[in-house]
């Protein structure tokens, strides 16, 4: 269908100049923009934590950087990966380019509120670059009080450019809750919808309810700190503890807005590249929503040594527990979606495997923190910061790299190089686990996080990490450049060099039309609609 209008201009081509670019309505470029956004800033916070590590290396502080530098340095890695990069990195980049393609829409809802989200995630930005020339910032990425009130640096800009991207993250899930409630092409009923269109949906939804929380959180700390109003300052007679109530009842629901996209990639990867029906699809699906539901629910168990009463401990121990199931079923239908599949390991099968180990192992290990005697022990230890990575980068991010392999000739019509592909694949996957694995050994015995210096005992383990960061450095750049090659001298390819079946790949061409789609597709399958075929391995 799409090979007839082979010769059409494409999204990238329709109209040039960079004032054609800044104020698109075009969904797919306003993705793209996005894309090179986040990327920018995944650039910036990586080399902030390769920074941190290099200092690691030896266990007296002050070989590279002082003691205050070094804290400024692991705030502004936390703060612009979380807020800058991996927020919006599927959702705002990925989710932008394919959510209408996905439903055989001309385009998302609201497409001037599209592009307003982008200017408004690009003002937040400033901020962010305004706090580190102006004095940087040194609370940590949660901004904790009564800290982040009495510290000289610039607390009030990074959390207004905090406050800022929220209307960002907020813009864009309504619009594509209202996308995809309106906009499904004919046909299309909620069964038959891709599961990374359900994983957005869940992810938007999140946006929407829980992203205000953090926003009057920020302001007012922001007025505690201008006008002395004594909110959260126990010296004005404010409570640090509320601050964290309303900190993290956004950002643990924050951590499945991290997530849940990649839960849909990883599907996607999963069922196209094993070439078989999706297991599980209705579980799969409603297990997004119920990820959403009880992600709000489950904030206190990053309090447990705050002094909540022993009753609530329990509570929010159980709910950490609960939450686990609609993750577990996702994993255990992805491996058996696998099962007897003509899998190809091509590069985004690599990264959807990857991806099953890294976030298994993330996941695994937050069963040890949602337990109330072993958090005591592990609370703010180098537990905490590898089971984090686990989960954000070994889940988030691997997802995020495998879903750019995978849409890539849809975005640009050329094929990168695998042989290269899978060589850097096998940097990260090494250099993430040397990196962060041995850190749970580290906090098991008790190796605090955000520290300078340390004993020696622990140095081993440090070294180890910080070579493994460096594995990281080379794989990321060697994407980067093979990536980039492929832009100028990659094979083109045709509207579906995956074989796949939703109607992204089935409908339009590589790259698409600015308008998508010439004429309405009609669904009659369902995205996933593999026949027997022969197992061999038919070459894409």
């Amino acid at each position: 269908m799409a090979d007839a209008h082979s010769n059409e201009s494409n999204y990238l081509t329709a109209t040039r100049g960079l004032k054609s670019w800044l104020f698109t309505l075009d969904h797919k470029r306003i993705g793209l923009m996005y894309l090179v956004g986040v990327l920018v800033f995944f650039l910036a916070g990586g080399l902030f934590a390769l920074t941190l590590r290099t200092e690691l290396l030896t266990p007296e502080g002050g070989d590279f950087i002082s003691a205050t530098t070094y804290n400024k340095m692991f705030t502004l890695h936390g703060a612009v990966m979380v807020f800058l990069v991996i927020i919006p990195s599927v959702p705002a980049a990925l989710g932008n380019f394919l959510l209408p393609l996905m439903l055989g829409a001309k385009d998302v809802a609201f497409p001037r509120l599209n592009l307003l989200s982008f200017w408004v995630y690009t003002l937040g930005s400033m901020f962010f670059l305004y706090t580190l020339a102006a004095g940087q910032l040194d609370t940590g990425w949660t901004f904790y009080t009564p800290y982040s009130n009495t510290t000289g640096t610039a607390v009030i800009s990074a959390t207004f450019g905090a406050f800022i991207l929220g209307f960002s993250s907020i813009l864009t899930g309504l619009n594509f809750v209202v996308t995809v409630h309106k906009m499904r092409a004919p046909g299309m009923t909620w069964n038959k919808m891709p599961l990374m269109v359900w994983a957005l949906y869940s992810t938007a939804v999140i946006q929407v309810l829980a992203t205000p929380v953090l926003a009057i959180t920020l302001l007012l700390l922001i007025v505690e700190r201008t006008l002395m109003i004594g909110i959260f300052d126990p010296a004005m007679g404010g409570d640090p503890v509320l601050y964290q109530h309303f900190f993290w009842f956004y950002s643990h629901p924050a951590v499945y807005i991290m997530i849940l996209p990649g839960f849909g990639i990883e599907s996607e990867l999963i069922a196209v590249h094993s070439r078989k029906h999706i297991f599980g699809y209705k579980a799969i699906a409603l297990s997004s929503v119920a990820i959403a539901i009880i992600s709000f629910v489950v904030w206190g168990h990053h309090m447990f040594v705050s002094g909540q009463s022993e009753l609530a401990g329990i509570v929010f121990s159980f709910l950490t527990f609960a939450v686990a199931v609609p993750t577990a079923i996702k994993t255990f239908s992805w491996v058996a979606t696998l099962y007897k599949g003509s899998i190809e390991f091509n590069t985004p099968m690599l990264y959807g495997l990857m991806f099953l180990f890294t976030f298994s192992i993330g996941g695994l290990t937050g069963i040890f923190l949602g337990a109330l005697s072993v958090d005591v022990h592990l609370h703010d230890t180098y537990f905490v910061v590898a089971h984090f990575h686990y989960v954000m980068m070994g889940g988030t991010i691997i997802a995020f790299v495998g879903g750019i392999h995978h849409w890539w000739p849809k975005m640009f019509g050329v094929m990168y190089s695998e042989r290269w592909g899978k060589i850097s694949a096998l940097f990260i996957f090494v250099g993430f686990n040397m990196t962060f694995f041995n850190q749970f050994l580290l906090g098991q015995q008790g190796m605090p996080r955000r520290y300078w210096s340390y004993v020696p005992q622990f140095q081993q383990q440090h070294i180890l990490s910080t070579v493994g960061g460096y594995l990281l450095l080379i794989g990321f750049t060697i994407i980067a450049i093979y990536l980039v090659h492929s832009l100028r001298n990659g094979k083109k390819v045709g509207p579906n060099p995956w074989n796949a079946q939703s109607l992204e790949w089935t409908h339009t061409a590589s790259p698409p039309i600015e308008h998508n789609f010439h004429g309405q597709p009609v669904v009659e399958n369902d995205p996933y609609n593999y026949p027997e075929i022969d197992r061999t391995g038919a070459s894409h």
